[in-house]
């Protein structure tokens, strides 16, 4: 039964109440920018436009269900508000952005608030649109599909300024994608099993922090994009990476916690062992107060990533703290600030925190062994300890690799 109460008599919204389909479809075609309507308990089946600014809200046990085919919702319009919904089996038609909600170009100001939204393609899709709210969310995706195959939990082209704050999303491609966009904030979600938590692909001026990736792919993956401000977030058990900079420049990865970055079918020669970071071709970033720990490799870094700059960090307990592929020779220190190693059993004469020498975390040696994996079993000989001894005594070729020449000898500083 279909039911309507005038708030004001100026602005005329009112708040509708439904119990089936038919009478939404008639209400969401026939009601007016500003309007309300409230979905009773039950099951809704269909796909439902909305062309109008307008709040559609759910009570506890409303379901709206897509049986199987295109999007739930679909928004045309700017100003709409979809919470307390429940909303399931929508379409997985990867091209065509089957989605719980899609929002449509321009249709900006969209709030997607405390829904519960599980199916195969899309969570939330938008593009060429700004201001979208998507906040207290649970969006889950099919565990039996391929990991690729699979809907992102939030999709965002061409968005400008998203807010995304307080999801918990699992089971899909990637958390949150976002691409080329301006200006995103990604704030207090929850990730896990999926490819990456958070992807950005040539987006700019972002900020993320709080969020938290469990067994995934990866954590937060900055692909070609710039200004991007990674802080206070974490990672544990991802199998390829924490952190992956790939061709990103300016930005800042400061305070965040990567921990047991492992894959168990990973290979030495093949260089696909969990990472902490990893820097490849990034340049003009800061890797700044991060806890690396109990990784298969604390930071890689690779193809022309030298040019950044890395200090404060500490690296513990990792199985090879760092695994540089490159010619040259880096200092990793800033202002007379290095990093924590693990491991390094430095003197401080001075006791100002700072070791009395520089640290060479790797060398050519190392290089050597990553290139021929096979002589492994010599990594610990005599023999190799005397030739890093010579090594560090004379220079009989340029330098190359790491060097932090003022590691710091506590592991409490920075942090």
């Amino acid at each position: 039964m279909l039911s309507a109460l005038l708030f004001s008599s100026v602005s005329f919204a009112a708040t509708y109440s439904v119990s089936d389909s038919e009478e939404l479809k008639a209400l969401l075609a026939e009601s007016r920018r500003g309007d309300s309507i409230l979905l009773r308990a039950g099951i809704y089946p269909g796909q439902f436009e909305i062309h109008h600014g307008i709040t559609l809200a759910g009570e506890k046990g409303a379901v709206i269900d897509a049986q199987g085919r295109g999007s739930a919702i679909i928004i045309f319009a700017s100003d709409v508000t979809i919470k307390n919904l429940e909303i399931q089996n929508w379409g997985a038609d990867l091209y065509e952005r089957d989605s719980a909600i899609l929002i449509q170009d321009f249709a900006n100001r969209a709030r997607v608030e405390s829904n519960r939204l599980t199916g195969g393609g899309f969570g939330v899709c938008a593009e060429n649109s700004a201001n979208i709210t998507v906040s207290d969310n649970i969006i889950s995706g099919d565990p039996e599909r391929y990991k690729l195959d699979r809907g992102d939990g939030i999709y965002l082209k061409r968005v400008e300024s998203p807010v995304i704050e307080g999801n918990q999303i699992f089971h899909v491609r990637d958390g949150v994608y976002i691409e080329e966009g301006k200006r995103s904030l990604v704030i207090d979600n929850r990730f896990s099993e999926q490819q990456y938590g958070i992807h950005y692909m040539y987006s700019k001026h972002d900020e993320a922090y709080g969020n938290e990736a469990m067994n995934v792919d990866g954590g937060y993956a900055l692909m070609s994009s710039e200004d991007i401000n990674l802080y206070r977030n974490r990672v544990s058990g991802a199998r390829e990476f924490g952190v992956l900079l790939n061709m990103t420049h300016n930005s800042n990865v400061s305070a965040n916690r990567v921990s047991e970055a492992h894959n168990p079918q990973g290979k030495v020669e093949l260089g696909n062992e969990g990472k902490g970071i990893f820097v490849y071709g990034a340049l003009d970033n800061e890797i700044k107060h991060n806890l690396f720990t109990t990784s298969d490799i604390g930071i890689y870094m690779a193809m022309g990533g030298e040019g950044n700059l890395v200090y404060g960090n500490h690296f513990v307990n990792n199985r090879t703290q760092v695994k540089y592929v490159g010619d040259q020779l880096l200092e990793w220190s800033n202002d007379n600030r290095g990093n924590y190693w693990s491991g390094y059993m430095g003197w401080d004469s001075n006791r100002d925190g700072i070791a009395d020498n520089s640290y060479r975390p790797n060398d050519g040696l190392d290089k050597l062994f990553w290139l021929y994996p096979e002589a492994g079993f010599l990594m610990n000989s005599p023999v190799v300890a005397l030739l890093r001894w010579v090594q560090s005594q004379f220079e009989f070729t340029e330098p190359n690799g790491i060097v932090d020449s003022f590691p710091l000898i506590s592991a409490d500083m920075e942090l």
